[in-house]
């Protein structure tokens, strides 16, 4: 299946977007959310993932990334896609999650996605969008530090778990970052 954005410049810095099958979310359950923070530091440390910022909101996790060289992006973030999918559902099964239905809806994705054999958690793509200059770099870091404002999470970015805000405001946050 081809998509409108793709990684041009397997070392360009990109604006990238992964949501969750169906908006659902998963991603308030702590357990789960770990297990996206967990494996975006295995990404930065063996993968030659860098970040510059990131936030993981509910259903859908933004981030202005790049590869260090001889990495290839596209190929970074198809692997953590494709672990974190399977990870988060063993979790699922592992954690007392009440919401019993979603491995039903997961698997229902699954069906209708022939490479799929039993669960699709991610939707297709990551929807990458090249940071050509200097003026969007810097709105699109406002915009993800944003997002739990504009949902109503918070009243300040930096004080939401899930973003490199606190980074930005001098804290020490989740992951690693590389300023811009």
């Amino acid at each position: 299946m081809a998509f409108k954005y793709a990684v041009t410049d397997q070392n360009n810095i990109y604006f990238i977007t992964t949501t969750v099958v169906g908006w659902i979310d998963v991603f308030t359950r702590k357990e789960l959310a770990e297990v996206i923070i967990e494996s975006l530091r295995y990404c930065q440390s063996q993968k030659g993932l860098i970040i510059y910022a990131w936030c993981l909101m509910p259903s859908h996790l933004h981030m202005i990334v790049s590869a260090k060289e001889n990495y290839n992006l596209s190929d970074i973030i198809r692997d953590f896609k494709k672990f974190t999918s399977k990870k988060i559902v063993k979790t699922i099964g592992e954690i007392n999650e009440s919401r019993e239905w979603l491995l039903d809806k997961f698997s229902f994705a699954a069906r209708i996605h022939i490479k799929n054999k039993e669960y699709k958690f991610w939707q297709d793509g990551f929807h990458p969008i090249a940071l050509y200059s200097n003026e969007f770099k810097d709105q699109k870091l406002e915009y993800i530090h944003h997002n739990p404002i504009e949902s109503g999470i918070v009243s300040e970015a930096e004080h939401y778990n899930y973003s490199s805000a606190i980074n930005y405001a001098g804290g020490l946050g989740l992951l690693e970052v590389v300023y811009l």
